[in-house]
């Protein structure tokens, strides 16, 4: 039976791969596709950027090879990014709610 850790790993891969097979290359992403997994899968990290322009220049950070797709490494730092931040509000929720 998968761990949880497992499963998450690859809840995280069928993600990337449902989103990247719309245009028939299932390795990549391209702008389209990943406005579309934002816009579903981070719809409220997505909604908390007061840019119109954050996908695009998400996708130009994402895009470290500049082939104008975002591979499964690539979207990986992304995932990995959103994490960290996360944790970090994590732990601050954690101390205040031990404060009271």
């Amino acid at each position: 039976m998968p761990s949880e850790l497992e499963n998450a790993m690859e809840s995280l891969i069928k993600v990337f791969h449902r989103y990247a097979s719309d245009d028939g290359k299932s390795t990549t992403l391209n702008r389209r596709e990943l406005r579309s997994l934002m816009e579903n899968e981070l719809s409220n990290f997505l909604q908390s950027q007061k840019d119109p322009a954050a996908v695009d220049k998400i996708m130009k950070d994402l895009d470290t090879n500049g082939d104008g797709q975002v591979d499964f490494e690539e979207f990986v730092s992304l995932v990995v990014g959103l994490s960290i931040a996360c944790e970090q509000c994590y732990k601050m929720h954690i101390r205040k709610s031990v404060k009271h």
